[in-house]
């Protein structure tokens, strides 16, 4: 291609770009419509295969999929609900339990050092004001989290667009498919069908493990804190596994918190370390078994880069750039990998294979 026609190339993505910046409000229910479609379309081939019509089995694995998300709601979500009402009535308590305990360290400490009392008023004056600050700012992210969420996300659209969205992406996804590969440049075809078919195999097995895998693990740290006697366990638990598809961040957020319930509610270690043990075990299972069979290696990105991936996406474009954050990850992955791959093939990295072919 000529000079000009990659300055329209360039041009085209950089206005591209700002427009999905200008209506990134809208577009979840696009956006969580088109990964619905993507991750139900094996079961609507499967039914073709069958001699369903693509429109009735689209229509009965939507429905099926939504019904089945509804069930799982009524499930859990006033199980949740009164656990989350539970703690925030009992969130004062809590809290003055805490100070109550770092009094009784600040004093024990003055005790085994020698703090004076000036020093001791200074320590507990800077804890309270760092505490203070420590609210203010969770305070102030949850009610931007919440007024921004609530103002950027529509719920009725999320709620109504996304199933209408989805099932008719679901319905015509082959034909989509089938438009888009013939307007492929014919000399590159076939390698642009080789890139797309590797894309599609890292994000169809990593979207559809990794479920599977926050799901398993937010199960298993519900019930086995909740075994272990933890008030608020059930929550907890379940989002230590939503946040598990953060390399670390639910196991670190999971662990704290539980320990930190923990060492309030019990005067045992015992229990304590039961907590700490199902995290451990959460860890092993995460590691070991749950990881390599239902994810493995798919992404075949550095955790580092999923981690950057995930805050450079919600920086930019909120909820919505999180949940793109890994996809298009993976597919620059993919498309460097490839350019990687030819330019190591090219006499630019080694002069002498000119020579040689």
């Amino acid at each position: 291609m000529s000079v000009r026609d990659w300055r329209w190339i360039i041009g085209f993505a950089v206005l591209a770009g700002l427009i999905v910046w200008q209506i990134t409000a809208v577009l979840l229910p696009f956006v969580a419509g088109a990964g619905i479609a993507y991750f139900l379309d094996p079961v609507v081939d499967w039914l073709e295969r069958r001699r369903v019509g693509r429109a009735v089995g689209s229509l009965l694995t939507i429905i099926a999929f939504f019904l089945l998300c509804f069930l799982v709601l009524l499930l859990f979500v006033p199980i949740i609900q009164v656990q989350a009402v539970e703690l925030a009535q009992r969130l004062p308590t809590l809290l003055a339990t805490v100070q109550e305990r770092a009094n009784h360290f600040l004093v024990d400490a003055q005790r085994e050092f020698g703090v004076s009392d000036a020093d001791l008023l200074d320590l507990r004056a800077a804890a309270g004001a760092d505490a203070g600050k420590a609210l203010s700012y969770v305070a102030q992210f949850v009610g931007n989290l919440l007024v921004g969420g609530l103002a950027v996300v529509n719920i009725l659209s999320l709620v109504f667009v996304t199933p209408v969205v989805a099932f008719y992406l679901l319905r015509d996804w082959d034909k989509i498919v089938a438009r888009v590969d013939s307007w492929l440049p014919l000399a590159a075809a076939d390698t642009i069908r080789g890139q797309a078919r590797e894309i599609d195999a890292i994000l169809s097995g990593f979207a559809r493990g990794q479920a599977l895998l926050c799901l398993s693990l937010g199960m298993f740290y519900a019930i086995g804190l909740r075994g272990a006697g933890l008030d608020f366990g059930i929550i907890v638990g379940l989002l230590a596994g939503l946040l598990s598809f953060i390399p670390f961040v639910g196991v670190f957020v999971g662990g704290v918190t539980s320990l930190g319930l923990a060492l309030l509610q019990f005067d045992s270690w015992v229990p304590i370390l039961i907590v700490a043990g199902v995290f451990g075990v959460g860890q092993i299972l995460e590691g070991y078994v749950l990881q390599p069979w239902l994810v493995g290696d798919r992404v075949r990105l550095h955790p580092v880069w999923i981690i950057f991936a995930l805050l450079a996406g919600g920086s930019l474009f909120g909820f919505l750039g999180v949940l793109l954050a890994v996809p298009v990850m993976a597919v620059i992955g993919v498309l460097a990998r490839f350019g990687v791959g030819r330019y190591l093939a090219s006499s630019l990295y080694d002069p002498n294979r000119s020579g040689r072919s």
